[in-house]
């Protein structure tokens, strides 16, 4: 699950460019909740930045403790309640703010959406790859000291009262044919779900059902998250690996303990399924499945919106292409796309122009920037890589060593 995000480089540039300069006054704020062994900085960040940009919305990363060691020892409960501290500090989120959370970030977010008393309330979710109905194997973890100790202690007992106190995926780990020792001793997953038939909390259900839309992506390739249908709420039947259950085949579903089929028969729950390995995610696929559910505002929709809205569009239809087709007219081209001139003869100019690729238009950010004597893109890694381009969060914080 420390596997971060990586997405086409060129798109995620040009639509950082694109959008930074028309930020919506109005715009309902989000928040980002990172994996486990990830941090807010460096690549968390582009990629809140990027959310921002195409959406128009002001976004921050939510850290939580001191973030990549805590988000592997520190138990999830307190995780909840340290986000829950923090949002009520934050007066720009007091008239409700929106979520995207990756892969373990989403069980701090639903805490947070659940446990939270008297916090302002959360619209729109959008869960990547998020371990909803459990993990049936203990997460990877990078080489090093730190995950030698928490992998070490995992495989002693799960459901030891010392581990679920001092390893956060413990939480979650959810083994097929343990439900007796599972329901005892985790002390985050059954509490989240619902899942204790003498412990239901309805309190916890309407809030998770008051949500105006649940985003939930799953990815095709996912062998991080055992079974990725998790991602969807999927699980096993209780007695073994034998059996897997649709979302809609569980009793969390059938029995709604979380308020999830309200969710579902009032048309607010959408199934995303995308291509690619854990967290992985292509540009095109974060406008059409994430930005949309960023973009809503407060009432008076402004006319800055209309101009998002059709550029997200144009973008869509970029990212669709195989190449980014370009010419001799190259830098025409980009100063076009630079200064938000979108318009049918650019997107005629880009289609029609069969020879450069990719690489060859974000060299020219790159040499533009270079030669004026600044780097007003810091993100910008050098050039030297093959096309096409793809960018990794952790790549850009260390600069692509």
């Amino acid at each position: 699950m420390a596997k971060t995000l990586q997405r086409p480089f060129l798109l995620l540039t040009v639509a950082t460019v694109l959008f930074s300069t028309a930020p919506f006054s109005n715009a309902i704020p989000f928040i980002v909740f990172h994996g486990i062994g990830d941090q807010c900085s460096g690549g968390v960040s582009n990629f809140t930045q990027l959310l921002s940009s195409v959406s128009g919305s002001p976004g921050s990363c939510l850290e939580i403790g001191n973030g990549e060691e805590d988000s592997w020892f520190m138990p999830l409960v307190l995780q909840a309640s340290e986000a829950c501290k923090k949002v009520k500090l934050m007066k720009e989120l007091s008239q409700g703010y929106n979520i995207v959370a990756e892969s373990q970030g989403n069980m701090v977010a639903r805490g947070l959406i659940e446990f939270c008393h008297d916090a302002p309330p959360v619209i729109n979710y959008v869960s990547l790859g998020g371990p909803h109905a459990g993990i049936a194997r203990v997460p990877n973890c990078p080489s090093g000291l730190k995950c030698d100790i928490a992998e070490a202690i995992l495989k002693l007992e799960i459901y030891n009262d010392f581990v679920q106190d001092h390893i956060a995926p413990s939480g979650y780990i959810k083994i097929p044919g343990e439900m007796t020792k599972y329901l005892e001793h985790s002390q985050y997953l059954p509490k989240l779900n619902n899942e204790r038939p003498d412990d239901r909390n309805s309190i916890f259900k309407d809030r998770f059902a008051s949500l105006h839309n649940l985003v939930l992506v799953m990815f095709q390739d996912d062998t991080v998250l055992i079974p990725k249908e998790t991602s969807w709420f999927g699980y096993y039947t209780d007695e073994g690996f034998g059996t897997l259950l649709s979302t809609q085949e569980t009793k969390l579903y059938t029995e709604d303990w979380i308020g999830l089929k309200a969710l579902d028969d009032a048309g607010k729950v959408k199934y995303v399924s995308v291509s690619g390995e854990h967290l992985m995610i292509s540009f095109q696929d974060v406008v059409k499945y994430v930005a949309p559910y960023l973009m809503q505002i407060n009432k008076n929709m402004s006319l800055q919106a209309k101009h998002i809205n059709r550029d997200v569009m144009f973008l869509q239809g970029l990212g669709s292409l195989p190449k980014w087709p370009v010419s001799a007219h190259s830098e025409h081209v980009f100063f076009n796309l630079v200064s938000r001139k979108s318009d049918p003869e650019t997107v005629t100019l880009i289609r029609n122009s069969p020879r450069l690729h990719r690489s060859d238009l974000f060299l020219v950010l790159h040499i533009r920037s270079s030669s004026a004597g600044n780097t007003p893109f810091p993100f910008l890694p050098r050039p030297q890589i093959p096309s096409p381009l793809f960018l990794s969060p952790r790549w850009v914080a260390s600069g692509f060593r």
